[in-house]
């Protein structure tokens, strides 16, 4: 399958894409730019804005704005057709260490947002990542911990199995979890994909109508499907070296949008970029986060 370069972004570090179907349209941030990008199906046209601190991960709120996970901890971000953004805190997070910011992130069925921390030098490999578990009102919950490079968040089709990897070289693991769908809990950890045994390194991720877990194999210019068993069905290929995470969109959610990392030091141009493939299969729409 081909995958089409839709949006020649040369984002640092593009990640987190979330179709929005009322705009026909897809956003996704840039992480160490603070950035946050629009991409109209019908038009072309892209839009932006910059937060005010790393913007790690994102998912729409049922106003119509977003909630944000950055450096910090949450916030409540709203963009205006002027270029501005509206940046209000909502929660903080106590990292363990000062050069910690969160990561990847999303809604669990329910619309409760889920966020993971990271240490960013990842060479320390030091294994102070937490999961948390943020509802509006509430002060984030820490529900895991010992994660280096938290990733691969996502949530079969009925929400009972949530599912998460770390990324880091030295783990490479996607895990499965019995998920509490009343409490928001995740229990009976275990290991759903060890990708030591596939190419690439596991980075977001995403889940479809069939319930099968899509995981950009970073690294490789892979995005692998694995099925509720954790069979690898197929792999689909990206022109470029360092796919970040991907989505489902479009008008029957059965186009898959991929973020990516810019790689300078190499001959890849369109690293960096943001593209869409066509997988044959439907996805699943992504929950509303209720401030």
């Amino acid at each position: 399958m081909t995958a089409e370069l839709i949006v020649d972004a040369r984002n640092a570090v593009g990640e987190c894409p979330v179709w929005v179907p009322e705009e026909n349209a897809l956003y996704w941030v840039d992480i160490p730019n603070g950035g946050l990008q629009r991409w109209s199906a019908a038009s072309g046209h892209i839009a932006a804005w910059k937060a005010p601190q790393m913007l790690a991960c994102i998912a729409r709120t049922d106003a119509g704005n977003w909630v944000a996970g950055m450096e910090s901890g949450f916030f409540q971000l709203t963009p205006h057709n002027d270029g501005s953004l509206d940046t209000t805190p909502l929660a903080g997070v106590e990292h363990p260490r000062a050069d910690m910011r969160l990561n990847d992130g999303r809604c669990d069925r329910q619309g409760r947002f889920w966020a993971g921390s990271m240490v960013l030098n990842m060479g320390l490999n030091a294994a102070e990542g937490t999961l948390y578990r943020y509802a509006s009102g509430s002060p984030p919950h820490a529900a895991l911990g010992g994660f280096i490079t938290l990733n691969g968040l996502a949530f079969s089709p009925d929400g009972r199995t949530m599912y998460a990897s770390d990324s880091h070289p030295l783990v490479q693991q996607i895990w499965a979890f019995d998920y509490d769908i009343d409490t928001g809990t995740p229990t009976r950890r275990r290991v759903f994909v060890d990708m030591h045994n596939f190419l690439g390194r596991p980075d977001g991720a995403a889940v479809d109508a069939d319930g099968c877990y899509w995981i950009c194999a970073n690294d490789a210019g892979l995005i692998h499907r694995f099925t509720p068993d954790g069979r690898l069905d197929r792999s689909l290929t990206v022109p470029v070296k360092k796919p970040t995470m991907c989505a489902f969109g479009g008008s029957r959610l059965d186009t898959l949008f991929v973020t990516s990392i810019r790689d300078d030091n190499s001959a890849q141009s369109l690293s960096g970029g943001v593209f869409a493939l066509n997988p044959g299969v439907q996805g699943m729409a992504e929950p509303r986060f209720t401030l």
